[in-house]
């Protein structure tokens, strides 16, 4: 029924906020209508292989946005290659899925995970950490451009510097198409508004606390660490 409203109604582009199969249904639903894929634009739930493959050529020409890149060139995921994968380690059963957007989604949660540790250890100590001091890790991450290539991962992502008040950080995004064998990056890193933003998500936030009776945090309550 929507995509008949939508070949009634002919809009420009249409944004696709799908979840697993609807995806490819959505493709494949649009193509029968006569709606072109190079004119749908999916969101972070909607960019994956997954999404795509299964729609065959009615994915040809998608475009969805992406936290981070797909493909194997990055020197981080070729290291990852050869040191583990090459020595005949890991439990990964399909090689075809390496350089792939969760495969490479999965590289680059680990290094925000070690990144935030290593914060956190220089701060408490190279110890085993409490919840709470990693918490702290995590409210302290710094990747910089700089450092997201010294660690081999430059245009993997962008940055991601997250506080104690905003645990999104950064927010770069940037766009992907699918040719119909692979997602190929199409626009530069893009920031959000945050002037525009910021000002809802604090209004939202501050309603929902005092609807709950939630006190809101301080910095002081942030660098309040709970240790061994």
């Amino acid at each position: 029924a929507q995509w008949l409203t939508i070949r009634r109604e002919r809009p420009d582009y249409v944004v696709l906020r799908g979840w697993g199969v609807m995806n490819p249904v959505a493709l494949k639903t649009a193509q029968k209508t006569g709606f072109p894929a190079d004119h749908i634009v999916g969101n972070v739930w909607s960019n994956s292989e997954e999404d795509v493959i299964p729609a065959g050529d009615a994915a040809k020409g998608y475009t969805a946005i992406t936290t981070q890149a797909s493909g194997e060139q990055y020197p981080v995921v070729q290291e990852i290659v050869k040191t583990i994968y090459g020595a005949g380690k890991g439990n990964l059963e399909d090689k075809g899925r390496i350089g792939s957007v969760y495969h490479n989604l999965g590289i680059v949660n680990g290094i925000l995970n070690v990144e935030a540790v290593r914060i956190a250890q220089a701060k408490f100590g190279n110890r085993t950490l409490t919840g709470d001091e990693v918490r702290w890790g995590f409210e302290h991450l710094k990747l910089d451009p700089a450092r997201v290539e010294a660690l081999g991962a430059k245009d993997l992502f962008h940055s991601i510097n997250v506080s104690w008040d905003n645990h999104e950080g950064d927010g770069y995004v940037t766009f992907q198409q699918w040719d119909g064998k692979k997602w190929n990056v199409v626009s530069d890193w893009i920031a959000p508004d945050w002037r525009l933003l910021r000002p809802i998500i604090e209004k939202s936030s501050e309603a929902y606390a005092k609807e709950k009776g939630i006190k809101i945090r301080t910095a002081e309550d942030a660098d309040a660490v709970v240790s061994n």
